[in-house]
């Protein structure tokens, strides 16, 4: 029989693990941590501490080599994620470059990661808005995949928790199709943005032009203050990392809120090669661990496991976490594990000019949040010849000019006092894609990563229904903008192939059968009842809004469920 080293596995045992500490897996480990269970949060990335390791936070434009701009160098080596509005000078040390992670494209798609302590949640674009029982019905009554197993009343007391906790600013705008949550004070709409909102509202019933609702502390309250978090200062310098903790962040709220607890353990620098499963004991038993640096395999166990890991990467543990029970991955009973994925649509653009009431809004109208237009198309009922809708962003800005004509004296004058210009109309599109099971990722049979765990292989692309969207998107908006008094309207495709949403859904979808799903509405494998699934992997289809704030909400949700049910002996 063999010496056990009893010590090291009592030391590398825990009551629940969590696989990556992003949005998701931030919410998980706080609500796991505060009702006492002893969790470990493991990172493949390195460890960033909130405001410390936030290295050009405070920079000024003239204190950056290359004012902001990516080197040519850099993007030529690293031309996927060099195509994200985000990835700049100042941002791009909390992004993935291509080449640190391969996987390989058997249709074009732009994976961009985020490999560090908080992961996206470092670096996203902020907005939240909640489902709407018109979403959870969406594909039943439409009928394309299969049909939520939960409607808004299941999730509706979580998003109330997590937007109480993170900070989510907006307005209470009464609209059926988008749901009131628990607001901060909104932000302001400009000058143009109002006038915008109120040529909608006259001329299109149904049609809504609203604050965007964001994750900033417009106004702080106690429990932001007892986070250490301040109000944003509206820099709109985000995705440098806050060191007011304006916007939420895992590394800002969940994980330092978490460790205060006393009960979280955060390992960094851990690549999760795959989930271990005891025959015997017919559940997941822990996780396989390579260290990043030192390529050493470690063990970790526990009662409860919730894979975080982001959607793609979620579908390839899964897919690696091979058994005699599980040949093609952990729950895989259905073979639809990596199958059915799902992105937004952010295909198109429409630009104009505005020259009327310059001097009405005597600033250059910026805010962290902007306007959002909920979906119009199809919301009740079919109406186009396209399945779902779109929503949208909108926002108008003015830029800021110096006449350098004169010289002398004039000039300097000139150049001091700077004048606005006239308003820059922008929107862009998101529209829901249609989960196909032609749409997914699998392993790739032979290559392998440099921690021995193979390469994911990504098959998503467009089809007819987004194109017949993206046109439709475009005579919508050029028709209110004509309707609103703007001018020089164009339109812009993106050419972007998927993945620059950054809203990569699915692979391991919900549902009510084992047949047809992997999870159930506690966000469970069917077939492993001790390991959850609470990121963008889960998602059975996508609607048209900003994800994050629903992961947040099943992640808090399920992690209450797994705490019920051990405490009962269940799990």
């Amino acid at each position: 029989m063999p010496q056990l080293n009893t010590d090291s596995i009592k030391e590398r045992t825990f009551d629940a693990i969590v696989i990556g500490s992003g949005i998701s897996g931030g919410w998980s480990a706080k609500e796991l941590t505060e009702q006492g269970i002893k969790t470990l949060l493991l990172e493949r990335g390195r460890d960033v501490k909130h405001i410390e390791d936030y290295p050009t936070t405070n920079k000024l434009p003239y204190e950056f080599d290359h004012r902001g701009e990516v080197p040519l160098e850099i993007r030529e080596k690293a031309p996927i994620v060099s195509r994200c509005y985000a990835f700049r000078e100042d941002t791009m040390h909390f992004f993935l470059k291509d080449k640190e992670h391969e996987y390989i494209q058997e249709k074009p798609f732009d994976w961009i990661r985020g490999y560090q302590v908080g992961g996206k949640s470092l670096i996203w674009a902020r907005q939240t808005q909640r489902w709407s029982d018109l979403d959870f019905e969406g594909p039943k009554r439409d009928g394309f995949v299969v049909d939520w197993p939960i409607r808004y009343a299941d999730i509706a007391p979580w998003y109330s928790h997590v937007e109480k906790f993170a900070g989510i600013c907006g307005n209470k705008d009464g609209l059926k199709e988008l749901p009131d949550g628990e607001f901060l004070p909104s932000y302001p709409l400009n000058a143009i943005e109002d006038h915008f909102r109120e040529q909608v509202s006259k001329k299109y019933k149904g049609r809504y032009v609203i604050r965007a609702r964001a994750a900033h502390i417009s106004k702080p309250e106690p429990i932001h203050l007892e986070q250490g978090r301040g109000q944003c200062q509206n820099r709109t310098l985000c995705q440098r990392g806050c060191p007011f903790g304006g916007y939420f962040s895992s590394n800002a709220s969940t994980i330092p809120w978490a460790m205060k607890t006393g009960n979280l353990t955060l390992r960094p620098f851990s690549v999760v090669h795959s989930i271990i499963y005891d025959e015997q004991k017919g559940r997941a038993t822990g996780v396989r661990v390579i260290d990043t640096n030192t390529k050493e395999e470690i063990e970790y166990f526990a009662k409860v496991i919730f894979v975080n890991a982001s959607a793609l990467n979620t579908n390839l543990v899964l897919l690696n976490s091979t058994s005699r029970r599980f040949p093609n991955g952990l729950g895989n009973d259905s073979g639809l594990l990596g199958k059915y994925v799902a992105f937004h649509h952010y295909g198109g653009r429409v630009s104009a000019r505005y020259e009327g009431e310059l001097d009405k809004f005597r600033t250059d109208g910026r805010n962290p949040a902007g306007c959002y237009i909920p979906r119009f198309r199809n919301v009740y009922r079919q109406e186009t010849d396209f399945l779902r809708g779109y929503a949208a962003g909108f926002s108008a800005s003015r830029g800021f000019y110096s006449d350098t004509a004169p010289i002398g004296e004039q000039l300097k004058e000139n150049l001091i006092n700077r004048k606005l210009g006239g308003w820059h109309i922008g929107s862009h599109m998101m529209g829901e894609t249609i989960p196909k099971e032609s749409n997914y990722v699998k392993l790739d049979p032979g290559k392998k990563d440099e921690w021995g765990v193979p390469l994911l292989r990504v098959n998503v692309d467009f089809d007819n229904n987004d194109e017949k969207m993206l046109r439709d998107y475009f005579d919508q908006f050029s028709e209110m903008y004509a309707e609103a008094g703007f001018t020089d309207i164009k339109t812009s495709r993106t050419e972007n192939p998927p993945g620059l949403d950054i809203h990569e859904m699915g692979g391991v979808r919900m549902g009510h059968d084992p047949k047809t799903s992997l999870l159930n509405k506690w966000n469970q494998l069917h077939a492993c009842k001790n390991v959850f699934v609470t990121d963008g992997a889960c998602m059975t289809s996508t609607s048209t809004q900003n994800p994050s704030l629903t992961y947040m909400a099943f992640s808090a949700r399920s992690a209450n469920y797994a705490i019920d049910q051990m405490k009962k002996g269940n799990l």
